[in-house]
């Protein structure tokens, strides 16, 4: 079978390899970045009435300030980052599905007052008149090199599981200024704003018909033949 590569940082690498697994694909770990904490500090939380949420990272890494938020609702972008909410104790208000502007189109003309819980580099959103959203940034993803061994096993046929924008980029560049061919390489990506931030050259570049691992992973089986 060719080679199947996930690129993204852990937990979430150990979730996508599991996930294959149960669908009869082998995922070989290659993490290209790593998740650090940053310090953050809670706003005034006076007429705040939820947390918006992209990422379960966010969640991971609040640290001790997040028992303060857990009267106010959680807007998950997705039902991971649902679970890891319940698993902390906050009520789960709303579930994503296609990524944050979907959700915050699909919230109603009620006014509302968001904290978003995000990383450092987070997705623009297009906010209607009657949504406010204070940011905080959790957590940042960390840039590492391809390694020598990788360098080998993506200079022939490959699948490569990309699930961030950001990591998209990040992948891209290292393909060019290692000299790896984009020719050899499939891409797989969780949404079509990620497939767009690759670029083009790739031996094929997919996008999955909804962002989920399992859409994701059906989706490369359906590739590797």
């Amino acid at each position: 079978m060719i080679p199947i590569i996930a690129i993204r940082p852990e937990p979430g690498l150990s979730a996508t390899v599991a996930a294959g697994a149960q669908l009869g694909l082998e995922i070989s770990r290659f993490p290209l970045s790593e998740i650090r904490p940053c310090d953050w500090e809670l706003p005034d939380l006076t007429g705040i009435d939820g947390l918006l949420v992209g990422s379960a990272n966010a969640l991971r890494h609040g640290g001790e300030q997040l028992s303060t938020l857990n009267h106010l609702p959680v807007l998950a972008v997705g039902e991971t980052t649902a679970q890891q909410a319940r698993q902390l104790g906050f009520d789960v208000e709303h579930i994503g599905e296609g990524g944050l502007q979907h959700l915050i189109d699909g919230l109603g003309s009620a006014p509302r007052h968001l904290l978003r819980l995000a990383g450092a580099a987070r997705v623009p959103l297009d906010l209607p008149g009657h949504i406010c959203l204070t940011d905080r940034v959790i957590y940042q993803l960390e840039d590492v090199e391809i390694s020598v061994e990788h360098q080998r096993i993506l200079r022939d046929d490959c699948i490569v599981l990309l699930h961030s924008a950001g990591a998209t980029v990040h992948f891209a560049r290292e393909c060019d200024r290692l000299g790896l061919r984009r020719s050899n390489i499939a891409l797989a990506t969780l949404g079509p704003r990620i497939l767009e931030a690759a670029g083009d050259g790739w031996r094929e570049a997919r996008a999955a018909p909804i962002p989920t691992d399992i859409a994701l992973l059906a989706m490369v089986r359906d590739m590797c033949h």
